[in-house]
């Protein structure tokens, strides 16, 4: 795994931007991961500074310091939710409310190691939602995270009723198949197995604002391949 001049969005003297590949970790895990975007970066800029993480599985914008100073004022902004973070992401079934907020606390899950839950004593969670377009058995939304819980948004759409597609910890681990999508789908004589239009989590981390040393910053990531394709393919077949 590697990242290209295209993954950088941003950078100066006191941080990066950067658009993260789906399937590479933020920083290296407590199992020793082959590989994270922190090591690369470490590699490049010797000294990196982690100011938030997102999912392995999970693209798009995250953005480290590069000097103890920066490190210390980007993240007052995210502990002080001075920090605009919103995703995308596609979700099982179709979302009735165009738009809503899910205020439900998340803890850790003492009977599975690396999973959250909704419980009454878990940390405050705020998430909002914006329905973009729906399609028959799916809903393509907008999420804005006021607080930066492990799994939050994940948990919240699960809590919803509408878990991400491809969730393994709160879904299901069904990949998107056009099979799925179009009537009477056949395989191609040469095919063995259907390949999936998307097989990892559908979330995509959209953008991020904030103001910093009086100047104001907004970064967008573009969607990935896999996730244009599949929004292409559910237009198609939602007819």
């Amino acid at each position: 795994m590697h990242l290209s001049p295209g993954n950088i969005l941003f950078e100066n003297e006191d941080f990066i931007v950067i658009n993260k590949p789906s399937g590479m970790h933020s920083i290296p895990d407590r199992v020793q991961s082959p590989f994270s975007l922190k090591e690369l970066l470490k590699e490049k800029y010797g000294e990196i500074f982690t100011v938030h993480r997102i999912d392995k599985e999970t693209s798009g914008v995250i953005l480290f310091a590069k000097n103890t100073t920066s490190h210390a004022s980007l993240s007052a902004l995210f502990e002080n939710r001075e920090i605009e973070k919103y995703y995308l992401g596609l979700v099982h079934g179709q979302v009735e409310e165009i738009e809503g907020s899910i205020d439900l606390p998340i803890a850790e899950n003492p009977m599975r190691k690396g999973m959250m839950r909704i419980h009454a004593k878990g940390k405050a969670s705020l998430t909002d939602y914006h329905v973009i377009e729906k399609f028959r058995s799916y809903t393509w939304v907008s999420f804005r995270i006021h607080t930066g819980r492990t799994h939050q948004v994940r948990v919240h759409s699960a809590a919803l009723g509408h878990p991400l597609v491809y969730d393994k910890l709160y879904g299901t681990e069904d990949p998107l198949l056009i099979s799925s999508l179009k009537k009477n789908y056949h395989l191609a004589k040469k095919d063995e197995t259907e390949r999936p239009i998307l097989s990892r989590l559908a979330l995509h981390a959209s953008s991020i604002h904030f103001d910093l040393n009086g100047a104001s910053y907004t970064f967008e990531a573009p969607l990935p391949k896999d996730l244009k394709a599949s929004l292409q393919q559910l237009r198609k077949w939602n007819q």
